[in-house]
Parts: structure tokens; C-alpha cells; sequence
């Protein structure tokens, strides 16, 4: 759309600018993560840093106000800035609700950073925290797989009790899942469910071996992480899986056996698998 305005000699002069977003939302919205990167490395004084976010952060703040639609364009990138303002140490309490909102997003780059921002804008003790429970379990049942590695990842970063209890059982369904990347994922998610709540070793324990066994090796890697992590917080099933223990001596003599038919594929520096 288009706007009249008067021109220096009387004339109309047409201004354009987007009908989805006012003009003055548009100015205060142009400013990308890397410019305002460069404008605070730019600072000389940690004064000046101050007062370049201090307006930044102002402009977010209205951003979020005057643009509350599910499809915004622009939240990402606000959300992106605040992670960024966030590492320097400065406040930013204001977008924890628009990182739910991404995470929300059928759109994969939206919802990337609404859970990386989950992680690192929220803990446990967040009062909001509850509120994402059932778009992370939405998230969990997806049929792609990266989608289902944000939400582990999300999960096993600052799952309180109460998530823990409600989304063990669809963690538990993915530990058994036939891709490595997603098996992987729930593996190290586990570990955090295991140290959060006391009753759920039981759902984990029998599904170890699997991970063990397993071909690959960052499952497997995985699989012992989970081993140790139930082996630490319960000691008395140290004599439960001691079964095991004939599987792990295999692996190991097999990574330093001369004809190991894997070795090409893990080799590092003439290390097999360090």
C-alpha cells in the first residue's frame, strides 16, 4: 500500500511500505542480530555499551507489544538479539513468553530458536516452564526427526519434576526408535529424568542394553553416559547390570583389534574410537 505525502514543491510524494506492518514497526524492526552485534563491539566505553542496549531492548519490548501475531516475522530475529544480549550479562526476563511462542512455530528456524532460547532464558524454577509441557510432547510424536532433537534437547536441559513425570514415557518410545540420531538424544534426556525424579529408573533400566548392543557408537557412548548416570544416583543396581559388563569388555577389545571393519569410520589420529 502507499501513502500520499506533500512534496518540497507542493507535489505528492508516495511512500511505500508493507500493509502487514506499520511504518513506524518496520523502522523500528530493521535491525538485524549481526548489526546490532557490530554496533555494541563498535562501543568504547561500557557506558556506551550500556545505552546502545538499553534502546535495543526498548525497541524489542515495543516489538513484541504492537506485533502479538502467532505468524510474526520479526520474533525470531527479537528473540535472537535477546539471546545475544543475554550472554553480556543484561536482562531479559521480557522473552521468555515469546520463546514459547516459537516454539510453537510449525516453522523449523522459528522453533530452533524458541527452544535455544527455552534453554538459556528459562530454568527449572520458571513460573512459565509448564506452559511449553504439551507443545514439547507435540514436538516428541513429530515425524522429523529434527524437530524431535530440539525437543529432547530442550527437555534434557532444564526439565523440571513435573515435565519430567508427565513426557517420560515418550522419551521412553524414542529410546527404542531405529534412527541412531534420535535414540542418541533420548538416551542423554533420560539421564536428566533418572536424576530429577526417583521412580523413573524403573522405565529406563531395561531399555540400557538396547543402547549398548546398539551399532552405533554415539548410541552407544550415549547408552553408557545413561549407565553411569542410574549407576550413581541408585548404587544398589550396580549387581543388576553387571551383566553387561561381558558386552562392554567386548566392544573394547574389538575397537583395538587390527582388523576392527570399522576402524576407517571412527579413526582419529590413529586412535580407533578415542
Amino acid at each position: 500500500s502507499s501513502v500520499g505525502t506533500e512534496g518540497p514543491r507542493g507535489g505528492p510524494v508516495l511512500t511505500r511500505f508493507s500493509a502487514a506492518a506499520p511504518p513506524a514497526f518496520a523502522e523500528v524492526m530493521s535491525i538485524k542480530l549481526r548489526e546490532l552485534i557490530r554496533s555494541i563491539r563498535a562501543c568504547k566505553t561500557a557506558a556506551e555499551e550500556r545505552q546502545v542496549i538499553t534502546r535495543e531492548c526498548a525497541s524489542i519490548r515495543t516489538a513484541f507489544k504492537e506485533d502479538s501475531r502467532e505468524d510474526s516475522q520479526y520474533r525470531h530475529r527479537n528473540v535472537a538479539k535477546l539471546l545475544f544480549i543475554h550472554m553480556l550479562g543484561y536482562q531479559t526476563h521480557f522473552g521468555q513468553m515469546e520463546c514459547l511462542k516459537l516454539i510453537s512455530s510449525n516453522k523449523f528456524p522459528e522453533k530452533r530458536v524458541g527452544y535455544l532460547g527455552l534453554t538459556q532464558l528459562l530454568d527449572e524454577n520458571t513460573e512459565v516452564l509448564m506452559l511449553v509441557t504439551n507443545s514439547i510432547k507435540n514436538d516428541l510424536l513429530n515425524a522429523n526427526q529434527y524437530v524431535n532433537g530440539l525437543a529432547l534437547c530442550g527437555l534434557g536441559n532444564i526439565a523440571n519434576q513435573e515435565m519430567c513425570q508427565a513426557l517420560a514415557g515418550e522419551v521412553e518410545k524414542l529410546l527404542i526408535s531405529t534412527n541412531p540420531y534420535i535414540k542418541k538424544k533420548a538416551a542423554l534426556c533420560a539421564m536428566r529424568m533418572v536424576v530429577k525424579v526417583d521412580e523413573l529408573e524403573d522405565k529406563f533400566n531395561g531399555r540400557v542394553g538396547g543402547l549398548l548392543e546398539d551399532r552405533n557408537h554415539s548410541v552407544v557412548l550415549c547408552g553408557c553416559s545413561l549407565l553411569t548416570s542410574i549407576l550413581m544416583t541408585y548404587p544398589e543396581y550396580v549387581p543388576d547390570f553387571r551383566r553387561y559388563i561381558s558386552t562392554l569388555t567386548r566392544m573394547l577389545k574389538s575397537l583395538i583389534s587390527p582388523g576392527y571393519s570399522s576402524a576407517a569410520e571412527y579413526d582419529v589420529s590413529g586412535i580407533t574410537d578415542p
